[in-house]
C-alpha cells in the first residue's frame, strides 16, 4: 500500500519537475493542473510564493505575491522556507494544511517540504529570468530601453520583415519647461502618455524606447508614417484627467525609411542613421523632422574628416586669423575689428560654415578659439611694437567654453602670456550662450571687466532672453544684429526702423557702445548716423581681410559720402 503511495507520489513530482525543466514547452495550465493533484495527494490545502528583488523590497512589501493553490481550507501552517539567492533576491514559500488533516506523518511532512523546496527553485528562476529581462530591457520608469530597441530590430531581420519599417530617433521639444512648469511627477505622466500615444499608433509591430531623458529611438510599419508624423509634430497631452489639464508636445526628429531589401549588418548602422537626421533636425532651425538619405551620409563624412584633419592642421598653422573692420561712420577711421577664422589646406579655403559647426559639436572649438586668441595678441603686439597703429580686436568664444569653469584663468593665462596690453582685447560671446545660464556667464564678464578686458554680446536680439542678458550681465559693447536693421526699401515708421532706433537708444542710455553689424548700404549708413550709432561692420567697409590688408586699412580712411565705403587716400 504505502509502495504504491510512495510510487503515485514520485509520478507525479517527476511529472512536474519535467514540466518545470522543460521553458520551450511550458504550457501553464497544465503545470497548475499536476500541481494541484500533487497537493491534493499530499492534503496541502494551500500554496503562497512571494518573491522579493531585495531584503529592503521585502520590508517594505514590494514584490511578487502569488497564491498557486488554495481550495479554501487552509488554516495551519506546514511548511515555510525562505531562501536569499545569491544575487541577493529573497523568496519565501508557505504550505497550509487544513486542522483535521494534521498532523502530517513524516513521510508526508518530508515530501511535502521536497515540493516546497522544488517550487521555490522554479519560481525563483522564473521571477529572476523576469528581474533580470526587466533590468535589462527596461530603465526605471519602465519604457523599453536601447537593449529592447536593438533586440527588436534583431527579431525583424530574423524574420526578413525589416524592410518597410521606419526607425526614429526624437527628442522631446522645450521638455525642460515643461518639468519647470508642472514639476516632475506631472512631466512624467505627460512623458509617458505622449509616448503611450506613440506606442499605440506604432501597434503590436512597433516599439517605443528611451535613451535617457527626453532622448528615444522607435520603430514602426511604413504604413503607419502619417499618424506618426502627426503625433511627433505637435498633439496635446492630457496630464491630469480629472480636469483635463493638457499641454502641448512636439518632438525634433530624425528618421529613416528602411528599404526592402535592405541588409542590416549590425543594429548599430540603423541607430546612426536617426541619430545623423535627428542631429540635422536639431541644428537646421526649421525643420522638426528629417529625413536621412545620401545627402546627409556624405555630410556626416565630411564632418568625421573634419575632425580627423584638425589635430594636423592646428599643428600645421593652417588656421589663420582674417579682420572685418568696425568703423566709425562719421570719421571713416577704423576703430576695431573683429577676429574670424579661415583654414587653408593644400592651397584651398574650407568655408568656415563647413567646418565651424562640425567642431563645436566637441569641445576641439575651444581650442580653436585659444588658438585665435593667441594669433590676435600676437597681431597687437607686433603692431606696437612696429609703431604701427592697433585697435582693440574682438575675439569669439564659442558657448562650449562655459563648461569650463576655469575659463577665466585660461583666458588670462594666454593674453598674459603673450603680454598683451588688455585694452586691446574684446572677448566676444554671442546672446545664445544664454541657455548655460547667467550666474556662469556672469561670472566670467565681471572677471575679464575686472582684469581690463572688454567684453561684447554678439547678435543682440536674436535669443529669448536678450532684456534679462543686458541687465543681468555688465556688457561693455552691444553688437546689434543685422535683423534689427532697416533695409533701404524700409519706410521710417516701419517696425523694423522703430525697433533699431530704441535699441540703440536704450544702449546710449545703459552706457553701452553700441556696433551694429550686416551695413552693406549707404543708406544704412545713414540710418546709423541719424539714430546716433557711431559704429559700423559689414561689406559696405570690407568683408574680413588677411592681415597684411587689415593693416593697410588702419592707416586710411573710408569715404562714407560716395556710397561705396571706398578709401580715402
Amino acid at each position: 500500500m504505502e509502495q504504491a503511495r510512495e510510487k503515485a507520489y514520485y509520478d507525479l513530482f517527476e511529472r512536474m519537475i519535467d514540466q518545470m525543466n522543460d521553458p520551450d514547452h511550458f504550457v501553464r495550465a497544465d503545470f497548475i493542473k499536476t500541481l494541484t493533484e500533487i497537493c491534493e495527494f499530499l492534503h496541502i490545502a494551500k500554496g503562497v510564493t512571494e518573491f522579493y528583488i531585495s531584503p529592503s523590497h521585502e520590508k517594505t512589501g514590494e514584490g511578487e505575491k502569488l497564491i498557486d493553490y488554495d481550495n479554501g481550507r487552509g488554516e495551519e501552517v506546514i511548511v515555510r522556507r525562505r531562501i536569499i539567492s545569491k544575487s541577493g533576491s529573497v523568496i519565501i514559500g508557505t504550505l497550509y494544511g487544513a486542522r483535521e488533516d494534521l498532523p502530517f506523518t513524516p513521510e508526508d511532512q518530508h515530501r511535502t517540504d521536497i515540493l516546497l523546496r522544488a517550487l521555490l527553485g522554479f519560481v525563483g528562476r522564473n521571477r529572476l529570468l523576469k528581474a533580470v529581462e526587466r533590468f535589462a530591457y527596461f530603465d526605471e520608469q519602465e519604457f523599453p530601453n536601447v537593449r529592447s530597441f536593438f533586440r527588436h530590430l534583431s527579431q525583424l531581420v530574423m524574420q526578413g520583415r525589416i524592410g518597410g519599417h521606419v526607425a526614429a530617433a526624437f527628442n522631446l521639444r522645450h521638455f525642460a519647461l515643461i518639468n519647470q512648469q508642472l514639476g516632475r511627477e506631472l512631466g512624467d505622466v505627460v512623458m509617458s502618455n505622449y509616448v503611450n500615444l506613440l506606442g499605440m499608433a506604432a501597434g503590436a509591430d512597433g516599439i517605443v524606447c528611451r535613451l535617457g531623458g527626453d532622448n528615444f529611438v522607435m520603430l514602426f510599419d511604413r504604413e503607419v508614417m502619417g499618424e506618426i508624423r502627426e503625433i511627433l509634430a505637435g498633439v496635446p497631452v492630457v496630464y491630469d484627467e480629472a480636469t483635463e489639464q493638457q499641454v502641448m508636445i512636439s518632438a525634433t526628429t530624425g528618421l529613416f525609411v528602411i528599404p526592402q531589401g535592405y541588409e542590416m549588418h549590425s543594429p548599430g548602422e540603423i541607430m546612426e542613421r536617426i541619430v545623423t537626421a535627428l542631429q540635422e533636425a536639431r541644428r537646421s532651425g526649421g525643420e522638426t523632422i528629417v529625413f536621412y538619405d545620401e545627402q546627409l551620409y556624405d555630410k556626416r563624412e565630411r564632418a568625421m574628416r573634419i575632425q580627423n584633419l584638425f589635430p594636423e592642421a592646428m599643428a600645421k598653422g593652417e588656421f589663420r586669423v582674417f579682420y572685418q573692420p568696425k568703423v566709425n561712420v562719421e570719421t571713416g577711421w577704423v576703430v576695431g575689428a573683429e577676429a574670424l577664422c579661415r583654414w587653408f589646406r593644400d592651397g584651398q579655403i574650407i568655408s568656415p560654415g563647413e567646418f565651424i559647426p562640425v567642431l563645436e559639436q566637441s569641445m576641439e572649438i575651444c581650442q580653436l578659439d585659444f588658438h585665435m586668441l593667441r594669433l590676435v595678441c600676437r597681431d597687437i603686439n607686433r603692431w606696437l611694437s612696429e609703431g604701427k597703429r592697433a585697435v582693440r580686436v574682438s575675439v569669439n568664444l564659442s558657448r562650449k567654453h562655459m563648461a569650463d569653469m576655469d575659463l577665466l584663468e585660461h583666458l588670462m593665462k594666454i593674453i598674459n602670456e603673450e603680454r598683451t596690453p588688455h585694452e586691446y582685447v574684446e572677448i566676444e560671446l554671442t546672446e545664445t550662450t544664454t541657455d548655460v545660464g547667467f550666474r556662469d556667464l556672469k561670472r566670467v564678464v565681471s572677471g575679464l571687466q575686472q582684469e581690463g578686458i572688454c567684453t561684447s554680446v554678439d547678435d543682440f536680439g536674436m535669443g529669448y532672453s536678450s532684456l534679462n542678458l543686458i541687465r543681468e550681465i555688465p556688457w561693455n559693447v552691444l553688437k546689434i544684429d543685422r535683423c534689427f536693421l532697416p533695409m533701404d526699401e524700409e519706410e521710417e515708421n516701419s517696425t523694423t526702423s522703430r525697433m533699431y532706433k530704441h535699441v540703440v537708444a536704450m544702449a546710449g542710455d545703459l552706457g553701452l557702445e553700441c556696433v551694429t553689424e550686416g551695413v552693406e548700404t549707404k543708406n544704412q549708413v545713414e540710418i546709423l548716423k541719424n539714430n546716433h550709432c557711431q559704429v559700423a561692420q559689414g561689406f559696405f567697409f570690407d568683408r574680413p581681410l588677411p592681415v597684411e590688408e587689415f593693416e593697410e586699412r588702419l592707416d586710411r580712411q573710408y569715404d562714407t559720402s560716395d556710397g561705396k565705403g571706398s578709401e580715402r587716400g
